[in-house]
Parts: C-alpha cells; structure tokens; sequence
C-alpha cells in the first residue's frame, strides 16, 4: 500500500531525518547518473526530491505520483512537472525515457509486476533505471517512522533477481543511509561520520536502503520459429498451368 503524498513531503521537506535522508540519496543519485544533458528523466513514486539535479540540464524531466498515494505540485519554485497516474498506465510514449528513477514506488505496490513490466515499457533502447528500495537487512526498513518501514523490504538478490524476470540488466549497486534511523540531536550530529564510515562498508549490509542500476534488455523471440511449408495450390479445371520460360 503507497503512503500518502502528505506524509512524503513532511518527511522529505519539513523533517531533518528526512532532508538528510533526501541528502544523502541524492548524493548515491548524483554518482552514479552524474549529468543528463538533453536527455528525458522520469521518476515514479516519490521520486521528486532526487530529480531537482536534472532540472536544468535535461530536456524534459516528469514527476509520476500514483494514484493511491496522492500528488504535490513540484517543483515549488519553477514550472509543474508532477502528474498524477496510474499505477501502471504511465501516460508516457513507449521507448521516449532515457532516466528513470523509482522511490517508494515498488516496495509498496500491490502490482509489482505489471508495475516492472510499464517501467521497461517506457524506457527507450540502451534506457536505464535505477530502483531505490528498503535494505531488508538494515535498520531503516524495521522502523516505521520513516517511509522507508513500510512496504516490502528487499535483499539484493531478491530484487536482482525480480528486474532480471522483467528484462531488465542490474549492473550495480551501491548502498545508501547510513546514519541512525533517528530524528535525536546525538544520532543527527553524527550523521555525517557515519555516512562517511559507512562507505567503506558492504552496502548491502550497512545501508538503510540500496540502489540497483539496471539497464533495459530487449531479447529476440524464445524458443524456435515454427515455419510451415507453403500449401500446393491446385490448378481449377480449365486454366491451362503456366509454362516455364513462357511469357503470357
């Protein structure tokens, strides 16, 4: 079940856990897609306070907000590009998105499937996603007072395992939020040392959440073409069968 749009913004925006959280995503974000320059970028979910970056650069950049989990005008200072949709009938053009971004989108749907199959359905030829979901074993996914406690928490494997289903190429991963799941003035103050330690530490173990990286794949057919032999045609009575090397 998606969480409601409000509840988003004032963690995002109006919470110091969260506005160090949106920090310290978009800084794993900004490493691995340094740049789009003329390039489309979508982010479905909650995406919004990690597309700002792309803003300037990319030749159009779109907000996707789910149905049940609500919309916000974003971004606040310049021209709309939120949009309300369905779930999983994005009122985008096959093949135009070259970026695509999912917070709080695939932990929390009840159709990850068809979900999976409208992301690779928008994405362009040599288009990549990256998928930002709960560490099923770190400790942000087992408190419920971020969003990242809701939702299906994820191992690498398993969600390896899902993009690979849908045809979908993980190429990497890196781990993010590292700090103490914990709005406290002693865990914040060392929020910063331990973003730094934690770096040097296995992703999948250490962070909060983690970002797989993975690139749109469109197979041939599976399995062999069956090719059925041309039928004989019979020729009606009385039209004489041409003859070869004759001209009629």
């Amino acid at each position: 079940m998606h969480l409601d749009v409000q509840d988003l913004r004032n963690f995002y925006y109006r919470n110091a856990l969260g506005r160090a959280a949106q920090a310290s995503l978009r800084r794993r974000l900004v490493e691995i897609w340094p740049e789009a320059q003329g390039q489309t970028v979508a982010g479905f979910g909650f995406a919004a306070p990690l597309l700002r970056p792309y803003l300037k650069d990319a030749r159009r950049v779109i907000a996707l907000m789910p149905g049940p989990q609500g919309v916000m005008p974003w971004p606040a200072d310049m021209q709309n590009v939120s949009v309300l949709t369905e779930e999983t009938l994005w009122p985008l053009e096959t093949g135009h998105v070259d970026k695509l971004v999912m917070l709080h989108g695939l932990e929390t749907s009840e159709r990850a499937y068809d979900l999976l199959e409208e992301a690779w359905r928008v994405l362009g030829p040599g288009g990549k996603a990256l998928f930002i979901v709960p560490n099923r074993a770190g400790l942000w996914s087992r408190r419920d007072r971020t969003p990242f406690g809701y939702g299906r928490p994820y191992s690498a494997s398993q969600l390896e395992t899902q993009l690979r289903k849908h045809q979908f190429l993980p190429e990497r991963h890196v781990g993010a939020l590292y700090q103490f799941p914990s709005g406290k003035r002693v865990w914040m103050k060392s929020a910063a040392m331990f973003e730094k330690v934690g770096r040097l530490m296995p992703g999948m173990v250490a962070g909060g959440a983690f970002m797989v990286e993975a690139s749109k794949l469109v197979y041939p057919p599976k399995g062999k073409v069956a090719r059925s032999k041309a039928k004989r045609q019979k020729v009606p009575q009385g039209v004489t069968a041409p003859v070869a090397g004759r001209v009629v």
